[in-house]
């Protein structure tokens, strides 16, 4: 299993570029399920998720094969309708693929996520939804067992925002007869990015990106191309690598208006940024101010940001308090940085962090506990005095494409063990 021995002390400084987004590619990979033939993108990033959703399409009956920057998914008809334990239990993301098999099949037998380390993420929204289009779903043996000769569109109101659940219930209306009236849809850019795909997939959406999203099932949809997004959380974390080692770095190929959220939180703490169409440079600063930050679905502060944030404001200048409403168990990176010598009081959904003077962080042993909690001990890792030595880093290849490469080429100094 990989360790990572991260050398603290050293100001970042130079260009470096962001990769595709992960919470965008997952969705849209499992699309390729509503429609045969070749399905080719450009942008998708390399990581273990990726790897995962390969896998199941594989076991599904798709060809998937990357050649450079090209990624193909070639579906010549779906011959297996299950998603296996074996599988889905690498990555929750999997559920995903039960709208597209229910719309394009009529058939769908998929293993139930389980627990997850951050919160519950139930699934029940997803199952809801599918019966509201006329899916007969049953629950049997940790398997959601689904039936449907045609889904018939309906309006559809979540009771809470659900980006999984809203990705799950686009793809299924697609090919649903009739309208589908999504209300309080979730609005993030990932959501975005996959209606764009299906409209060139021949899909009819609209109101994508706003809370409501009406969908005219079609009979049919083909195979297309597309080109992923930037990832606005790797992009959001290499900000924030860089302003808590006070360097100067220029972050390329993002979509600053999908990261205006934190971009504020940042002008608020002090740091001076030059922000273009797709990149934006974080100046050099040596101090900076605590600054209060609540998670919510986007717009708002991500709470994918959260771990890396509260690393940052364990060296800023006075208190903050950082509130985390969407899942209830993302603190759990808070008695890791205790150890480095964050001063933080953590209660279940608040934390109240009081900034140490320079360089009162020091490296110490520490363990990862899940993809952004990985993220924000490397952060602090880049802070602190001496080395910091992280087990459990197979989290962040889960999220991450070459982090420590592209922190490295900025002159961070971190070594992979095994």
């Amino acid at each position: 299993m990989d360790k990572m021995i991260v050398s603290g002390g050293r100001a970042l400084r130079g260009e470096v570029r962001v990769s595709g987004a992960k919470n965008s590619a997952l969705p849209i990979l499992f699309s390729t399920i509503l429609a045969e033939g070749a399905h080719k993108f450009t942008n998708l990033p390399n990581l273990k998720d990726i790897e995962s959703t390969a896998e199941l399409l594989a076991s599904l009956g798709c060809i998937c094969s990357r050649d450079g920057d090209i990624f193909s998914v070639t579906n010549k008809g779906i011959n297996n309708f299950e998603a296996h334990y074996d599988l889905v239990r690498k990555m929750r993301a999997s559920i995903l693929c039960l709208g597209p098999l229910l719309a394009r099949y009529g058939e769908a037998v998929v293993s139930m996520p389980g627990g997850c380390a951050i919160g519950s993420r139930p699934i029940d929204l997803h199952l809801d939804s599918m019966k509201a289009l006329g899916a007969e779903i049953e629950l049997r043996e940790g398997y959601v067992m689904a039936k449907a000769k045609r889904l018939k569109g309906a309006r559809i109101l979540f009771e809470s925002v659900t980006v999984g659940g809203t990705e799950n219930l686009m793809m299924a209306a697609t090919l649903a007869e009739g309208k589908t009236l999504i209300e309080n849809a979730a609005k993030e850019p990932e959501i975005v990015d996959l209606a764009e795909y299906l409209i060139s997939m021949g899909a009819k959406i609209s109101g994508h990106g706003s809370s409501i999203i009406e969908i005219d099932g079609v009979e049919k949809l083909r195979a297309a191309e597309h080109r992923i997004i930037p990832d606005r959380i790797e992009a959001g974390t290499l900000l924030i690598a860089a302003a808590i080692t006070h360097g100067d770095v220029t972050i390329q190929d993002c979509r600053p208006d999908h990261l205006e959220a934190l971009l504020l939180k940042l002008k608020e703490c002090g740091f001076q940024m030059q922000i273009g169409k797709t990149d934006i440079h974080i100046a050099s600063q040596k101090t900076w101010k605590a600054v209060d930050i609540t998670t919510a679905p986007f717009p708002l502060f991500p709470t994918d940001l959260q771990a890396q944030y509260m690393a940052l404001m364990t060296a800023a200048e006075g208190t903050s308090v950082i509130s985390e409403t969407v899942f209830e168990n993302r603190f759990m990176h808070v008695q890791e940085l205790i150890r480095l010598g964050a001063d933080i009081s953590p209660k279940t959904r608040v934390a109240v962090v009081r900034g140490v003077k320079p360089g009162g962080l020091t490296g110490a042993p520490v363990m990862a506990t899940d993809l952004r909690a990985s993220a924000c001990l490397v952060l602090a890792g880049l802070a602190a005095h001496g080395d910091t030595l992280i087990n459990r880093i197979y989290h962040l290849d889960r999220g991450y494409e070459k982090l420590e490469t592209k922190l490295s080429h900025l002159g961070g100094k971190i070594n992979r063990v095994s």
